[in-house]
């Protein structure tokens, strides 16, 4: 090496430091053990076991019990606002996180009293705080969980077309697909689009034989932008094709909830990548799936065996996938492509 070369890093060194857009994430997955005790404690609320256990799950049962905590610890506009801080704060420090679209379901916190007002207003306060100090950019994406209903969804879209912020950039939809396929939720959609926001949805996930038709569905009938996981449209060869041929950008997500689903995940993400299909990776309930951005990242890349040109191709389509506004959108990805570009003579 000559005295002016750069010094060689290895790959995870590459993966934690190049920047990365993430468009999946769940606010309530990200809840750091600490935080979740001490809102717990905060609201008088008895956890099920203590802080440094409460994540380590004995099955499928036990990550509802504590996911569903997660959600009765969040109450006032300051828990909101910590949460969404800390996670940005957590992910530019860990990975080199410079965008961030994260979703929040207002439904699983109606139940306690707490209006979609609060858990806005908290949401704005901690992005906007942390765009301030670390200069990562963020958007809001309320999300309907199918298994609340009809009633509950419209509740939900009722409450974002009333309380317009410009960081609330489109709807989601999740939950299980075999207990709310997406057409019913075609006149929620169409409200959305009415009001120029972006629409997503969780399709063909791998927790259940869901139809890949669902796909076709989300795309043609709720007019989606881009989709989240995908894994079992693959058993369509037809449905993969035309994924293909209309660019859907889909958010993929290494790490599942179990490890049964190991194997099953990280094939699917590969045979989508090598299909054609635009993906990029995100961490899903990072906290809660002991997860980060970096080891989404270094996943993918043992089991596909990408070369750092690929790993480059998949960062930049994080970021060709989001919501910004066009002009964002640009500089972020000129600023991306350059620090990456950089890094590249390094590995």
């Amino acid at each position: 090496m000559t005295p002016d070369a750069p010094a060689r890093i290895d790959l995870r060194t590459f993966l934690r430091r190049i920047p990365k857009a993430e468009l999946h994430c769940h606010v309530v997955g990200t809840l750091r053990p600490a935080t979740l005790a001490a809102l717990a404690a905060k609201h008088r609320i008895a956890l099920p076991r203590p802080e440094h256990a409460l994540y380590h799950f004995r099955g499928f049962h036990d990550f509802i019990e504590v996911f569903r905590l997660a959600s009765r610890v969040l109450v006032d506009a300051d828990d909101f606002a910590r949460v969404a801080y800390e996670y940005i704060e957590s992910a530019h420090r860990d990975a080199n996180l410079r965008h961030l679209e994260m979703f929040f379901n207002p439904s699983y916190h109606y139940p306690f009293g707490v209006a979609y007002a609060t858990q806005l207003d908290g949401l704005l306060t901690g992005i906007r705080a942390a765009r301030k100090a670390f200069g990562v950019s963020a958007l809001l994406i309320p999300s309907i969980d199918r298994e609340f209903g009809l009633d509950v969804a419209h509740r939900v879209m009722d409450d974002v077309l009333a309380r317009r912020a410009d960081e609330v950039a489109g709807i989601g939809l999740d939950g299980p697909e075999d207990r709310g396929p997406p057409a019913q939720f075609a006149a929620i959609y169409a409200r959305a689009a009415n009001a120029g926001l972006k629409r997503t949805a969780h399709v063909c996930e791998d927790y259940a034989p869901i139809p890949a038709a669902n796909y076709l569905v989300c795309k043609d009938v709720l007019r989606c932008d881009r989709m989240d996981h995908g894994y079992r449209m693959l058993a369509d060869p037809e449905i993969v094709r035309r994924a293909v041929a209309e660019g859907v950008p889909f958010t993929c997500c290494p790490k599942p909830s179990t490890r049964e689903r190991d194997a099953l995940r990280i094939d699917a993400i590969g045979r989508m990548s090598d299909a054609g299909i635009q993906i990029s990776l995100a961490t899903d309930d990072p906290l809660m799936f002991d997860t980060d951005l970096v080891d989404c990242y270094e996943r993918a890349c043992t089991a596909f065996n990408w070369d750092a040109a690929r790993i480059k191709a998949v960062a930049l389509a994080g970021v060709d996938a989001s919501w910004l506004d066009p002009a964002a959108k640009a500089a972020l990805r000129g600023e991306c492509e350059r620090e990456i570009d950089a890094l590249l003579v390094t590995v």
